[in-house]
């Protein structure tokens, strides 16, 4: 049976997905209009991993200790909250004990008894503010800076502003969470309106780690080598009756990439060289953290192989609060459920880069899109709502402070009280770190110079080392 032209291109092309691709196309751009500049502000950061834990981290329950909500617990708070499902009920105590720890003294409650040995090495924000409480608005806002779907991500920048790292594999690679996509799915890694090249390869965290990298299993080998052959003579003629056309150099390159990304990936996803030490130290076996563990030492090999943005999902979509960190009816339960998946893997990654070096010039973020309310969701609940005033976030490694906190919260944690950050600020100074004027960072789009902090956004100084 004779195949069409249709057929005879797709088996050609038969190892390289779309979604490897579009990321596998960023090598052939080695340099964007910034990249000459280097690192015009001496950043010492060259790579970043961001630890996104979706629906909610509750900032009350974790790292924002608050005396006064335990004596308050039970009361009817005189204040008017705006809550988001308009359920207001009493002031509700953390479930959990809080301690001090480490030299730095940073309040940590039990939750996260792994992380709590790190602070030292972490520099906390407790003074966050989001624009939305609604969850896909508020994670595409920490994702790209706008509540809106369709912008550039943060990683897809830094592609576009920085370049590329390594010669074998994507520049921005995403790791979602075994459990599900987070709210928003794909869009939260998407280029946006910046070329196709600087999206996240997202792998997957069953199977294949990048789908139809390998050519299907009934294609023998022989015939797929004549295929390339003739599409290589063909490529040939193109290129010679049309050489003021780029895109076709361009996209050989791309393959060229994806056949050494056949090589590099099926070896950077491999543990076995892994010592049983470091497996157990991520909790590799642990039937709760495992697969969250993989992710976390995955994106540990990913960084030292040149990748310079690994972004990691905990838990999935809203409205599924067994499998993220939405605590609404049961914060005690939901709370619990979702640390014992995530706490030892993060204090694992920040330990395991800091003992390899990779601290000094590698950048953590772990973030949420907002906090929780300190009051519960309706009368006599245990749950709490959605809070955009205010939450924390942390961040670790190259330029910053380490055992620092920055920021604060009012006697109930309902408002900030010290050095508000936005989620604008948060991102110019990722930018900072990595050497980059946020203001400078940008890309011409429908009569509009775009960039990742729109019209906002001041570098936090205070934290910086």
């Amino acid at each position: 049976m004779q195949n069409s032209r249709r057929d005879f291109l797709t088996q050609a092309a038969g190892g390289l997905g779309s979604i490897a691709l579009a990321a596998l196309l960023a090598d052939e751009v080695k340099a964007s209009p910034l990249t000459p500049a280097g690192y015009p502000l001496g950043g010492g950061a060259k790579r970043v991993v961001q630890i996104f834990c979706c629906g909610g981290v509750s900032h009350l329950d974790t790292f924002d200790y608050k005396p006064e909500l335990v004596r308050m617990d039970g009361k009817e708070c005189k204040k008017v909250f705006d809550t988001f499902f308009a359920q207001p009920g009493n002031l509700m105590k953390s479930p959990f004990a809080f301690k001090q720890h480490g030299q730095s003294g940073r309040w940590v409650s039990e939750l996260l008894p792994h992380l709590a040995q790190q602070v030292d090495d972490i520099t906390f924000i407790s003074s966050m503010k989001a624009k939305s409480a609604n969850h896909t608005p508020a994670t595409f806002q920490m994702n790209s800076g706008f509540t809106l779907n369709g912008f550039p991500c943060m990683g897809a920048w830094l592609s576009y502003g920085l370049g590329s790292l390594n010669q074998d594999l994507p520049t921005f690679v995403v790791l979602p969470d075994p459990r599900g996509l987070p709210a928003g799915g794909a869009i939260n890694w998407t280029a946006g309106f910046l070329p196709a090249t600087h999206q996240g390869t997202a792998f997957n965290p069953k199977g294949q780690p990048v789908d139809n990298l390998f050519p299907p299993s009934d294609v023998k080998a022989t015939d797929r080598q004549a295929a390339l052959g003739l599409l290589k003579t063909m490529n040939a003629e193109f290129g010679a009756a049309h050489p003021g056309d780029s895109a076709l150099a361009a996209r050989i390159k791309a393959y060229e990439l994806a056949a050494r990304m056949q090589v590099s990936i099926p070896q950077v996803v491999k543990f076995d060289e892994e010592p049983e030490h470091i497996k157990k130290l991520y909790g590799l076996d642990d039937p709760v953290a495992g697969g969250f563990a993989r992710n976390c030492l995955l994106a540990r090999r990913l960084l030292e192989k040149g990748v310079r943005f690994v972004q990691l999902y905990h838990g999935g979509a809203f409205g599924s609060p067994r499998i993220n960190w939405d605590g609404h009816e049961d914060l005690r339960d939901n709370h619990l459920t979702q640390a014992k998946s995530m706490d030892q893997p993060v204090a694992a990654l920040l330990a395991d880069l800091k003992q390899r070096g990779m601290l000094d010039d590698t950048l953590i973020l772990w973030t949420t899109e907002f906090g929780r309310t300190p009051i519960t969701q309706g009368v006599g609940k245990p749950g709490r709502d959605h809070h955009p005033f205010a939450y924390t976030c942390w961040m670790a490694g190259a330029g910053l402070k380490p055992g620092f906190s920055y920021g604060s919260t009012d006697e109930l944690g309902y408002d900030t009280a010290e050095n508000p950050v936005s989620v604008y600020d948060f991102h110019a100074t990722v930018l900072h770190l990595l050497g980059i004027d946020h203001t400078k960072l940008t890309y011409y789009h429908n009569g509009t110079r775009r960039r990742l902090t729109d019209v906002h956004g001041e570098v936090i100084q205070g934290i910086l080392s």
